[in-house]
């Protein structure tokens, strides 16, 4: 691609030296905020700059730009896998350091925010410290790579996470610029810890990704056919588990999902990944890298709005991305196995692992762990961890799973979190359970309107009007983001809310628990206070309607947005 045909980003990226750029110098600099330049290639080392738009007007009140900077920090949790101990440093960090909160993800990792500029390095030596890392937990890069975190003791749960983590090792990028900036002592140069890999020649610091890395993020999760409990059809690629007589004899091979949209561009859309081929399990590695290879030398460098993988196969069409791929790969792949996913489980509760002991599914809700004066979470959490010292598993929905704890510990653990007022999840409602919410307001750049602190009260809204309607026990995906960039996959859940205007949504329905299927857009520019009241005409449909076993999603589906905005017209012209 001629130099006249990359946007400005790839030109930065393959003259910032594999990742070092000017960050070094200005993390000497005394101003609170990093160089466009620098906040481009920060990314990739797991952060991101930010203000709080809370304190824009104080800001600008007392002379200032408007903007008080500050950096969110994310932490890479293959599968979703940590420790006691390195759940005890990130709530740390969070207290000394950042904004006294610690955020769990719908991609399995963690977040810090509130990070001042002055405090970067030390947040991220510290992560290092406890043998994690921030390294590609975002830019143009394979990100987090998301398996399903259930920690049974049976070997088909244990091949799948150990190939979680070698898919991570193996895309982790070898830059030693991280090692640099944030591990070494900066004294001496003396590596001080022995995480992340610097092996490198001299010609070849990046075999995989090269200088200008990949076009765009790259998204990667591995999952069981019967728990699709990842979204594996919502990744760029995805790794299906092919189940026989016991045993994984492959996996299903899937490319080109992603759930980004930039309204200002109509060429973007949501997609979900295509069936591309099976391969067995030796061979996955070798795939993969063909995968990622085939992005990294046709994705689309000149447009980043268009640079995802999904909008190459849009381009292409499958075939003709398959041969591409099948060629670097060395020799034809199979086509798909029948196999497809048929369930999710969010595994919360107790549940058995199969080894003697048992672990415990702890929903909490947007994936915020906090104190305050309704519930002290944080609190909680430190207690269990310091007493039991659990194995942790972080979820795709934004929850946390406490692992390989004893049977006896159960009403321990669950009078630690009764006495924090922390709702145990047998007592949390359907609805509320299954629902989750982005960031968005006060600190992500992107958003158009509220999502974490709106879909509570939202969610109190849902409980009342589906307990009156004797539908407390339906279980349906509800998913709000700030904008349409979709970072809670909105756009495959039975409800999605997606930010379009201050205080008003577009309002998707159809899509299925599974996440095999798309929605519709229902009705846009939705007040908040109308979402509850906007659907409670459908659910009463449902409830009338419904065949056997549909869910609320399958019913969307089947009746359509002209059905279903006939019978709400129908509805209110009755009531009024």
């Amino acid at each position: 691609m001629s130099e006249a045909k990359r946007s400005p980003v790839e030109i930065l990226k393959e003259q910032s030296n594999y990742l070092r750029g000017a960050i070094g110098q200005e993390l000497q600099d005394a101003g609170d905020c990093f160089s466009k330049d620098s906040v481009q290639l920060l990314k990739h080392h797991g952060s991101y700059q930010q203000d709080n738009r809370d304190e824009r007007a104080a800001a600008r009140k007392s002379g200032d730009s408007g903007k008080t900077h500050s950096m969110m920090v994310r932490t890479k949790v293959p599968g979703g896998q940590l420790t006691s101990r390195q759940l005890l440093a990130e709530l740390d960090l969070a207290d000394e350091l950042g904004s006294s909160t610690l955020r769990l993800t719908s991609r399995q990792a963690l977040q810090l925010h509130g990070i001042l500029k002055g405090n970067l390095r030390e947040t991220i030596h510290r992560i290092n410290e406890v043998q994690l890392t921030t390294l590609a937990a975002c830019g143009d890069v394979q990100r987090n790579v998301m398996g399903c975190p259930a920690p049974y003791a049976d070997p088909l749960h244990q091949q799948l996470q150990r190939l979680v983590h070698a898919l991570s090792e193996h895309f982790t990028p070898r830059t030693p610029a991280y090692h640099e900036l944030w591990v070494e002592d900066p004294e001496t140069g003396r590596r001080e810890l022995a995480g992340g890999r610097v092996e490198q020649t001299e010609d070849e610091v990046e075999p995989i990704y090269g200088k200008t890395y990949l076009p765009r993020k790259f998204k990667t999760a591995v999952g069981f056919a019967s728990d699709n409990c990842v979204d594996i059809y919502t990744q760029d690629l995805g790794f299906l588990a092919v189940v026989c007589d016991g045993e994984i004899i492959g996996y299903n091979v899937l490319t080109g999902g992603g759930m980004g949209v930039t309204p200002s561009n109509k060429a973007t859309f949501p997609a979900l990944a295509k069936r591309l081929a099976f391969v067995p399990p030796d061979r996955v590695m070798r795939v993969a890298e063909a995968v990622v290879k085939v992005q990294r030398d046709f994705g689309n460098r000149a447009d980043r709005k268009l640079a995802r993988m999904k909008y190459l196969i849009h381009s292409w069409g499958l075939e003709k991305f398959k041969a591409q791929v099948e060629e670097y790969y060395g020799e034809p792949l199979a086509a798909p196995h029948p196999d497809d996913v048929t369930g999710f489980d969010d595994h919360l509760g107790w549940d058995d692992q199969g080894d003697g002991k048992c672990f415990y599914g702890l929903n909490i809700e947007n994936g915020r762990i906090q104190d305050n004066e309704q519930v002290q979470l944080k609190s909680a959490l430190r207690e269990i961890c310091r007493t039991f010292a659990p194995g942790l598993r972080l979820t795709s929905h934004q929850s946390i799973l406490l692992t390989d704890l004893e049977p006896a510990a159960k009403p321990e653990i669950e009078r630690i979190l009764r006495g924090h007022r922390v709702r145990l999840s047998a007592e949390t409602s359907t609805v509320r359970r299954w629902s989750m919410a982005c960031v968005a307001l006060p600190t992500c750049g992107l958003a158009i309107t509220e999502s974490e602190r709106a879909l509570p009260g939202i969610m109190d809204q849902f409980e009342t009007e589906l307990a009156r309607l004797g539908l407390s026990h339906e279980a349906f995906t509800v998913r709000m983001t700030g904008c349409p960039n979709g970072c809670v996959r909105p756009y495959n859940s039975e409800i999605g809310l997606v930010g379009k205007a201050v205080g008003r949504y577009t309002m998707y329905l159809g899509g299925r628990l599974v996440g095999d299927r798309l929605s519709f857009v229902y009705k846009d520019l939705v007040p908040a206070a109308e979402i509850v009241s906007t659907l409670v005409p459908l659910f009463v449909y449902f409830k009338g309607e419904r065949v056997a076993d549909e869910s609320f999603g399958d019913f969307c589906h089947r009746k359509g947005k002209e059905d279903l905005t006939a019978w709400a017209d129908q509805y209110r012209a009755g009531e009024s």
